[in-house]
């Protein structure tokens, strides 16, 4: 937690407000800012992504605005071809924040506010019970289902909270709980079904899914169909939320927990290293290191769990075959994304479920 006023309100950033110690929430500033976050809510009920220029996650929700400053973000979102998302946190991480303030302070806008972005959740749900990385849909590979940067599992997160009426999140009717446990029961099933299987076996889940058919996608041009070393571990830690988990949610984390121990990279580390002949003077290599803790890539093969490494859409196996500007450009392997999983967090939900 970040304690009690350890930031001035002109340089707080909304990841911070995501972790104040309670009291914070009740404070001037704490109301403030999600008076912004109201007031940058689209019609629908969703937010637009972290953007400096218009959007709440960026500093137009933290600092102090003027309402010619308000009026003029506002109406640079509203010229957003697509103003909704749940890309890089946004929507769901603001509906958590409205509802911390009104944990705090009970004041109704901000359960109205939280309200609205829960339906717009529900509308936004796919009859396949996935969320896309936009809503209204955007044209091309933002329109199916989306695991990466935790769109699908920030939805679900917080609908999931709501239909069970979790602490701070109980701010529903009856009749908006119960669509969400509806909504809640056809994600899960829809994750269960993504997750790719092998010659019977399970592994874990791909960026992007197809929407219909549910089947691995390509996003960008370096979004191969592929098996996630990152965004898999939080599909499997939200699995592992839930208190009662059915056989098949076992079977899934069980599954998943396996693929991450058989995908796993040893005898090997990333570095960074300075060679002056290059642009910005610097390298990233794979060296080997006997010594080395395990880590992964974030594209393994389907069926071999080799490391992917993707250029122009062209598969390459070793760092060494990108371009330079690919090699330093992107975080293709070293990740430790679910050491802790394996480490911490699934030996105690084996130990709350029951061996």
């Amino acid at each position: 937690m970040v304690a009690l006023g350890a930031s001035p309100s002109w340089s707080r950033t909304w990841r911070e407000c995501q972790v104040q110690e309670a009291a914070w929430y009740e404070t001037e500033e704490a109301i403030r800012i999600a008076d912004n976050v109201l007031y940058y809510q689209s019609g629908i009920g969703g937010w637009y992504k972290n953007d400096d220029s218009v959007h709440p996650s960026g500093h137009a929700a933290t600092e102090d605005l003027t309402e010619g400053q308000r009026k003029a973000h506002k109406a640079a979102l509203l010229k957003r071809t697509y103003p909704c998302t749940l890309d890089n946190g946004a929507t769901h991480s603001e509906m958590r924040y409205l509802a911390a303030v009104h944990g705090a302070t009970g004041e109704a806008r901000f359960r109205e506010g939280f309200a609205r972005g829960v339906r717009y959740l529900l509308k936004a749900q796919y009859p396949s019970g996935g969320w896309a990385q936009f809503y209204p849909l955007r044209p091309g590979y933002s329109s199916r289902i989306t695991f990466n940067d935790g769109a699908m599992t920030g939805a679900l997160s917080v609908l999931h909270e709501v239909a069970d009426g979790r602490a701070s999140m109980d701010l529903v009717d009856e009749e908006l709980r119960a669509e969400c446990k509806q909504a809640v029961a056809k994600g899960i099933a829809c994750v269960l079904k993504c997750q790719i299987e092998v010659k019977g076996r399970k592994t874990a889940w791909c960026q992007q899914h197809d929407e219909r058919t549910l089947a691995p996608a390509q996003g960008r041009i370096s979004e191969l169909p592929s098996i996630s070393g990152a965004e898999s571990v939080d599909v499997v830690r939200f699995l592992m939320s839930i208190e009662r988990p059915s056989p098949g949610v076992v079977r899934a984390v069980e599954g998943a927990v396996s693929w991450f121990e058989r995908a796993s990279i040893k005898g090997v580390r990333v570095v960074t290293v300075q060679d002056d002949s290059l642009p910005g003077g610097r390298d990233r290599r794979v060296v080997e290191d006997a010594e080395a803790d395990p880590i992964w890539a974030r594209y393994h093969e389907i069926g071999t769990n080799r490391p992917l490494f993707i250029e122009q859409g062209v598969v390459k196996y070793t760092l060494a075959e990108l371009s330079h500007s690919h090699r330093v450009g992107h975080g293709w392997i070293g990740g430790r994304w679910p050491a802790r999983l394996l480490k911490v967090d699934y030996p105690a939900w084996r130990e709350r479920i029951g061996k």
